[in-house]
């Protein structure tokens, strides 16, 4: 550990490919930089880098000492997680993760526990990169399908969101209320451009909708719902989406073998801290104010 420093020098030049780039990124100067390389290099008594016009590239050895530096740095990162999750004070960073289509529900929740606990900095990282727990890259997350099977985690059933197909009125006007299922073939679809997505209503879409009639794809939904509403054509929304939104008409109702179950997860270290567990209660209340329990 007398050489951590420099250790973690040379694993930020390898992450950045420059001397600069690492200095950057250290907030040191880039002499600091190429200092700790030749020393790290002098006690190691071997090259860890080569050194070209355009930066610094591992070499053999090199490559393993980052290895074992980029295994440590993760660590500390997790150790770093987990202490500013502890204490017996409802203070400091609150990092909330889930999906970008609910963040409608979750925004107004957050800035309400905000308000009762002022002394919390809310940090709401939406998107489909699932944030590790274990590494304190957030201490709760809202995630949607199977329930997670990560280990050290403490998985909640926190509510199912209903799916159902929808059009907005501008697209029905134009083209026609389908009558049901049957009435389908001459429609326009949205859907993901992604053909690996697992999602139930997903796969019925694939079984029954031939792929010429899906001439809209996105990459995420928030453009799907955006395209829906444009009137791009019909897609899937959940109802808790398409409440929120004037202007759609429901062309086939939501199905059990669409929803989607949403699961609350925490990692077992920073589950029962004190502002974990007062955000938790927080939120399942709020989640009940709304369903009318």
């Amino acid at each position: 550990m007398d050489s951590w420093d420099e250790i973690r020098t040379a694993y930020h030049v390898a992450r950045a490919g420059t001397v600069s780039g690492a200095a950057q990124e250290l907030g040191v100067h880039h002499a600091t930089v190429i200092r700790h390389i030749d020393a790290l290099e002098s006690r190691m008594g071997t090259k860890l880098f080569q050194r070209h016009a355009r930066g610094y590239t591992p070499t053999e050895a090199g490559a393993d000492l980052l290895r074992v530096a980029q295994a440590t740095d993760d660590q500390f990162a997790q150790l770093a997680g987990r202490i500013k999750g502890q204490g017996d004070t409802v203070t400091g960073d609150l990092v909330v993760t889930s999906l970008a289509s609910f963040s409608h529900v979750m925004t107004p929740v957050l800035v309400r526990f905000q308000r009762k606990h002022p002394e919390v900095t809310v940090r709401y990282l939406t998107g489909s990169r699932l944030f590790r727990l274990e590494y304190g890259e957030a201490h709760v997350a809202i995630r949607a399908g199977s329930p997670p099977d990560q280990p050290d985690n403490v998985v909640q059933k926190f509510s199912t969101e209903c799916i159902a197909l929808y059009g907005s009125e501008d697209y029905i006007a134009v083209n026609g209320m389908p009558k049901g299922e049957g009435d389908l073939g001459s429609h326009r679809f949205v859907s993901y451009d992604e053909p690996h997505t697992r999602a139930p209503y997903h796969q019925w879409l694939k079984d029954n909708i031939p792929s010429e009639q899906v001439t809209f794809r996105v990459a995420d939904d928030r453009s799907l719902q955006q395209a829906i509403l444009a009137g791009a054509g019909l897609g899937f929304m959940t109802e808790r989406m398409a409440d929120s939104h004037t202007g759609l008409v429901k062309v086939l109702p939501s199905r059990p073998e669409w929803a989607s179950p949403l699961w609350l997860v925490t990692h077992v270290d920073l589950h029962r801290t004190a502002k974990v567990q007062t955000f938790l209660k927080f939120l399942k209340a709020e989640m009940a104010i709304e369903a009318g329990e």
